[in-house]
């Protein structure tokens, strides 16, 4: 990699990481690996970034996450530092829905974060620069961020392009919605098989506001990512250019010292918070916002998020509760026009910090918001007052619960218990249509410890949309759902049903009311009568003996908290980035 064309003032290394690995005799060894590497001693003296991707073939939303690394490494290398490329893990959703690979899921989160946390430390990288692709590799990269505390900068590795379906655009939602129009004869082989050859046309991530959309946007508003960088999609090449800049973003923050936990405030997590509920975004953000708080140690579970999503008016017209997808926000402006609405409208904290060096409002004051679009509405004509995403809380969650609601008519359901003890069991039912009309469906023993690992419910709720149904059941689940999923569909539910939680004592016809006008998720049983269910219930047996997801069932916490599986930043002594 070629030296910067201009001289510059050398940064100080006494104080970063790199310096146990580059400075002095005893670092001879050491420095002899970088040679080997093709460094020269001016490039090993620069301060060392890590810049990591999760880069994969299992899927297209992270296929095109090393070429924008390139761009990463070259804008780091002309503002003076040395970048070293290195990839994680990511499990994808789309690929790992329906069947037991989704318990893996969620783990892979942790991975993510723990695989760069011992990276870094391994090797003392002074600071990141982070690209993600599919759900769980965004929360993921930002925790090891605030867990590290180096001077860090995130990227979005971008969304898909929509594909066409006849003369509309689709996403692989509609693919998963089409198999249950298949199966009730709705659709045939034909065009499900022609639907599934082009609701997926290029590399990037599912293109409604879903996990990854979602958390691309949080991205923005919690200011750790290049105001614009999350909104255009992965197969352009302005994706490159936000490389280019989140590379030289990075060794600014260096060279001031600014560094996630400083970004990364209660009033930023607000500012998160209120993204997600102005856009009708997924419901995971209510696991990863805590789960990220987690780690610099801030109290920020489920309830204060959904304290949040009470108050913020919803506004972004986005599939799967609306219209359009994340292209059509980018044309229109990105999600700055989404920050600025927001921020006008008195909604977001304007005085948080950002990767940039300036505030969320300096970094909204060039913005104009564009008025000649029907994406984005201003939050004096909202498309609803509240948030398109509501927390729930009572009899059957006292630990909370979290429904998407954006784009639904009604906000209140009541009706008998039809009871299942995992995923499958319940697909079988829905595809055999074994349901009626006003059922809630209830799939339990699917929490981060029962599952184990929380999965998602995307196949068995699109199924009931693709049936004609989607409107006419409720779904209750301790797991979780997509953020594709629409309609009545109730996850998180705590306690889960794996540590006796009253999820776990709902029987077949007991009723069960649900208002997320209100916020309330009520069991209409006599609480004698669950207490003495309560006395002859017994936990099921964790099939999962050995391996990842045995060790993740033992140490993963609550949902409320963000399914975390280590102390946090409360309990830490010392932090990686000052040693």
């Amino acid at each position: 990699m070629n030296a910067p064309s201009k001289p510059r003032k050398p940064f100080d290394k006494s104080k970063l990481p790199s310096r146990h690995v580059t400075v002095g005799p005893a670092r001879s060894p050491h420095r002899s690996y970088y040679y080997a590497m093709g460094l020269t001693e001016e490039q090993i003296n620069r301060p060392f970034v890590g810049v990591v991707s999760c880069w994969n073939e299992a899927a297209p939303c992270n296929i095109a996450l090393m070429r924008q690394a390139q761009s990463v490494k070259k804008g780091v290398d002309e503002a003076g530092g040395t970048p070293r490329e290195f990839c994680t893990i990511t499990v994808t959703d789309g690929i790992a829905m329906g069947h037991q690979g989704m318990k893996s899921s969620l783990v892979s989160r942790e991975v993510i974060a723990d695989s760069i946390e011992l990276t870094m430390r391994g090797h003392c990288y002074d600071a990141i620069v982070g690209i993600a692709g599919c759900d769980k590799s965004l929360p993921g990269i930002m925790m090891s961020m605030i867990r590290l505390n180096v001077p860090s900068v995130f990227m979005y590795g971008g969304s898909i392009l929509p594909g066409r379906f006849k003369g509309r655009d689709v996403t692989v939602v509609d693919v998963f919605e089409g198999v249950g129009m298949h199966s009730a004869g709705r659709m045939s082989d034909e065009d499900l098989h022609e639907l599934e050859c082009v609701a997926c046309p290029s590399a990037g991530s599912c293109g409604g506001q879903f996990t990854a959309n979602t958390m691309a946007m949080v991205s923005e508003a919690i200011g750790l990512a290049l105001p614009g960088s999350a909104g255009a999609p992965a197969p352009y090449e302005s994706r490159d250019h936000y490389g280019l800049e989140s590379g030289r973003a990075v060794m600014q923050l260096v060279a001031d010292g600014l560094r996630p936990r400083e970004i990364c405030s209660r009033k930023a997590f607000e500012n998160a918070a209120t993204i997600v509920a102005a856009t009708g975004g997924s419901t995971n953000a209510a696991l990863h916002l805590p789960a990220m708080a987690h780690e610099m140690g801030l109290d920020f579970d489920l309830f204060d998020v959904a304290a949040i999503f009470k108050r913020t008016p919803y506004i972004a017209d986005l599939k799967p509760g609306g219209q359009f997808v994340a292209k059509d926000v980018y044309d229109i402006g990105g999600i700055p026009q989404i920050l600025k609405a927001l921020l006008e409208g008195g909604y977001l904290h304007g005085d948080c910090l950002t990767v940039t060096g300036k505030t969320m409002e300096e970094n909204l004051r060039p913005v104009k918001f564009n008025a000649d679009q029907k994406v984005v509405y201003p939050v004096s004509n909202p498309i609803t007052p509240t948030g398109g995403v509501v927390g729930l809380k009572g009899s059957l969650a006292p630990d909370g619960g979290i429904v998407k609601v954006a784009g639904m008519k009604k906000l209140q359901f009541r009706g008998p218990a039809l009871c299942f003890d995992c995923e499958e069991d319940a697909f079988a039912a829905v595809e055999a249509r074994q349901y009626k009309d006003g059922d809630i469906i209830v799939i339990r023993y699917e929490g981060p410890k029962g599952g184990p690992g929380m999965r998602e419910m995307l196949s068995t709720t699109a199924a009931l949309y693709g049936q004609g149904a989607g409107d006419k059941v409720a779904l209750i689940t301790d797991g979780r759902f997509s953020g594709a999923t629409r309609g009545f569909c109730i996850g998180h539910v705590g306690p889960e049903a794996a540590v006796g939680g009253p999820i776990a004592l709902v029987q077949n016809g007991d009723i069960i009311s649900i208002d997320a006008e209100k916020g309330t998720l009520d069991l209409e049983v006599d609480p004698d009568e669950l207490a003495r269910r309560k006395k002859v219930w017994k936990a099921p047996d964790n099939p999962y003996r050995s391996g990842v997801l045995r060790k993740y069932a033992e140490q993963v916490g609550p949902a409320r908290f963000g399914a975390v599986t280590h102390a946090g930043g409360k309990v830490e002594i010392s932090c990686y980035a000052d040693i």
